[in-house]
């Protein structure tokens, strides 16, 4: 396989990518044309949680971070060994003050929440988790349950919390 840098956007920017050939892909999961987790190695390094995603024409990519890209001490060109398989087993774990606020909300929030497709949860969760202080984690634990309680997904959550903040 071969490492392929790509800078779509900002957020994409130290971000290497696999690609991953369509016959590959459709042994793992026939016919699946949507993004789900994959476990493996790269290179003898084991990996679990990583996120296979579609890119077109049946081919996906696995992003890799430069973290990962020095743990392999490859770069962009290198070619990898590469083993997958589906991560049937990835669990992405709610925190507990988050958990409580959702169940004690509105009825069917924690439902509601739980209802998101993994990496969907997983949006919000890394919102909260990566708060730096108290006070910044309960407002982003108040804006999902908040989302939750309007129907937003974290996209539209975000932007509400901009335009709230632009416009007080």
């Amino acid at each position: 396989m071969i490492v392929q840098s790509e800078t779509p956007g900002a957020a994409m920017v130290g971000w290497a990518f696999i690609e991953v050939p369509r016959s590959i892909a459709g042994q793992l999961k026939p016919g699946y044309r949507q993004v789900y987790r994959v476990r493996g190695d790269i290179d003898g390094h084991p990996f679990s949680g990583l996120t296979l995603m579609p890119k077109g024409e049946g081919n996906y990519f696995l992003a890799i971070n430069g973290q990962m890209r020095k743990v392999l001490r490859k770069s962009v060109g290198d070619t990898l060994s590469l083993r997958l398989e589906e991560d049937t087993d990835f669990v992405i774990e709610v925190p507990e003050d988050l958990e409580i606020c959702l169940r004690d909300g509105e009825e069917g929030l924690w439902e509601r929440f739980m209802e998101l497709p993994k990496s969907h949860r997983n949006y919000f969760l890394n919102y909260i988790r990566d708060a730096k202080t108290i006070t910044t984690r309960a407002k982003r634990i108040a804006m999902t349950v908040e989302a939750m309680a309007s129907g937003l997904d974290f996209g539209a959550m975000i932007r509400l919390n901009k335009a709230r903040r632009q416009n007080p």
